[in-house]
């Protein structure tokens, strides 16, 4: 069943450049689409394949319309377009009810008809889904968890006890929600004594938590993961992190504990970010980037990784590199000094006399 370009324009905001009646059914890519294809172009670098792909249409900025050989899709956002768009075409299969015989339910379970209970499932005592949940197989929810409608957890999902999953959520295969943080209490003769994690975690709406990724309760107060949030695979969130609405992380990024991450922010991967600091709203980090103390201001800011040193010699360096635009304004003054005194012909000052 194929939709019309009419259809998808006015349902996504499109000025329509072509045939309303048209019809796509798939999207591709600009080389590889066909006449019941649709595709995209947000990216320049792809723009030399625009005059020779054979899309039905192609969604596109306004600036690229003039250049386009076929129907268009004319948007300011065409990436958000395509997304939209593509999820129409290419619907996420829904929930098929019932729960597999192999499952196991604890006393008290609520499971609305209209879930899907996967093979080897387990749930503990009290967990309480919302309508239209899908667990995947061998998924694990402990004591008292709570899951919002319409989320879907992949194969292999481990929730501890109590924590709390909003609605429309994604957990990909081998997300671990609500282990034990990194906490212990260091004795005088070196050995460590456990600090209990009384916490626990509470996923906000609309998130997604890529493969791998661990997200630990809170010591004392809860862990949070706000509204809309997106998280890559193979991230690290310690407890009592705070990671604000609609901030988004890339993979193998390092969040310690009682972090705050601000909403709206844009972190690239392999950043690391130490503990009780405070970043602020609308804040992108460059990839691997260590946040060392808290950002007070939206804007952009990067690092990147040094190579490993004697620490007391890296400290050193670390705060001369602070200091590095200062030093250059500093030698080019001195420069300008420097030949303002020579005059053609002249000695330098200090050089030695013939």
């Amino acid at each position: 069943m194929g939709v019309t370009l009419g259809l998808l324009a006015v349902r996504h905001g499109c000025e329509l450049r072509g045939e309303p009646g048209k019809v796509v059914d798939r999207v591709a890519t600009l080389a590889r689409a066909d006449d019941r294809s649709l595709t995209f172009l947000a990216n320049a670098a792809y723009r030399s394949q625009l005059a020779d792909t054979r899309a039905a249409a192609v969604i596109l900025a306004p600036a690229d319309a003039g250049d386009c050989p076929v129907d268009a899709l004319v948007t300011r956002d065409p990436y958000v377009a395509y997304a939209r768009i593509a999820a129409e075409l290419h619907p996420a299969p829904g929930p098929q009810p019932g729960i597999h015989p192999t499952a196991v339910a604890g006393p008290g379970v609520v499971i609305p008809a209209s879930c899907e209970i996967g093979p080897g499932v387990v749930l503990g005592r009290g967990v309480v889904l919302g309508e239209r949940v899908v667990l995947g197989p061998r998924t694990i929810l402990g004591d008292r968890v709570s899951v919002g409608a319409d989320t879907r957890l992949m194969p292999g999902v481990t929730v501890y006890a109590g924590v709390r999953i909003g609605a429309r959520c994604v957990l990909h295969t081998g997300v671990v929600i609500g282990s034990d943080g990194f906490g212990f209490a260091r004795e005088r003769e070196g050995s460590y004594v456990k600090v209990p994690q009384l916490g626990s975690v509470v996923v906000g709406d609309d998130v997604e938590i890529g493969a791998n990724t661990t997200v630990d309760r809170g010591a004392i107060d809860d862990t949070v993961i706000g509204n809309g949030v997106k998280l890559d695979n193979q991230i690290q969130v310690g407890h009592n992190v705070r990671i604000g609405e609609h901030t988004v992380i890339a993979a193998q990024t390092g969040i310690s504990g009682s972090a705050t991450i601000g909403a709206r922010c844009t972190i690239g991967g392999q950043a690391g970010f130490a503990g009780h600091i405070v970043v602020a709203d609308d804040v992108v980090i460059g990839g691997g980037t260590g946040v060392t103390g808290s950002i007070r201001a939206a804007g952009i800011y990067a690092g990147g990784g040094t190579p490993a040193d004697q620490i007391s010699r890296w400290r050193r360096n670390m705060a001369r590199f602070g200091q590095l635009d200062e030093l250059a304004k500093r030698v080019r003054s001195l420069e300008k000094r420097l030949s303002d005194l020579i005059t053609p012909g002249s000695t330098p000052p200090g050089s030695p006399q013939p």
